[in-house]
């Protein structure tokens, strides 16, 4: 049996199914990941450093500017066939849970609901002081030449300066997301990993979870990222090639 056979059979036999997805999922629809080289205004910038609470006390101007190109980014991006694949699967009868790395809201307009967002989200930025969530106007349609200085609005509670609404570098994740996620991961039959490098951490450690607690996972990436367990299936390819050929082969499951 092949690989993609294993993981069609364990898909179609699951009651309970959890996808984990990272920036591999996303960069098909556009969005850069952080290894890949930026350009434009932001060509002679490190996102490691711009990502981080120092960063923002200190050129919060900056911080915020670059805050607003990501969202743009994200805002001008399209779901792409793996997000809709996803969010079809879960009309297949089954459980259809997702996690993931990505603080872009692409799962969501391609219909999946209920997601866990381990690393926050673009779409909802905080107030750097009292950490309380805020609202701000949708981006441009086009982004400024001129965007990367913006001074942050300030919070309409204590007056702090807005921050983006993501987990920064030294950040720990979301403690209800995460235990959530946990909970997901440790009573699913089928873990689906796909477009995650597993370096992040403490998301790297979810595949690894659901391996120990006796689910399959099929990990799907562009390179071998298994890591040799027997309940493990690997699955070589774009997101956007496997994902819609593996959820159109899974039948509909009839409540009894």
């Amino acid at each position: 049996m092949s690989n993609f056979e294993r993981a069609v059979e364990a898909l179609s036999n699951a009651r309970e199914a959890v996808v984990f997805t990272g920036a591999g999922i996303s960069v098909e629809s556009g969005i850069p990941t952080y290894s890949d080289p930026l350009t434009g205004i932001w060509a002679r910038q490190d996102p490691e450093t711009l990502e981080t609470a120092r960063a923002f006390r200190e050129n919060p101007r900056l911080i915020w500017g670059w805050y607003l190109w990501r969202r743009y980014q994200a805002s001008i991006a399209s779901p792409n066939a793996a997000h809709l694949a996803l969010s079809q699967l879960s009309g297949s009868g089954r459980k259809i849970s997702v996690i993931t790395q990505n603080v872009d809201d692409l799962h969501e307009r391609a219909g999946s609901v209920g997601v866990l967002h381990l690393h926050g989200k673009l779409s909802t930025p905080k107030c750097f002081a009292c950490h309380r969530p805020a609202e701000i106007p949708p981006p441009p349609a086009i982004f400024p030449a001129d965007g990367a200085l913006i001074e942050p609005p300030r919070c309409g509670r204590c007056n702090g300066k807005l921050r983006p609404g993501v987990v920064w570098y030294g950040e720990d994740l979301p403690l209800g997301i995460w235990k959530s996620a946990i909970a997901l991961v440790k009573n699913c039959d089928v873990l689906i990993s796909v477009g995650t490098s597993g370096i992040v951490t403490p998301a790297a450690e979810i595949p690894k979870l659901a391996l120990s607690s006796g689910a399959t996972v099929i990990q799907i990436n562009t390179a071998d990222v298994s890591t040799g367990m027997q309940n493990e299936v690997m699955l070589i390819g774009k997101a956007t090639d496997v994902l819609p050929k593996l959820c159109a082969l899974i039948p509909r499951k009839v409540s009894n």
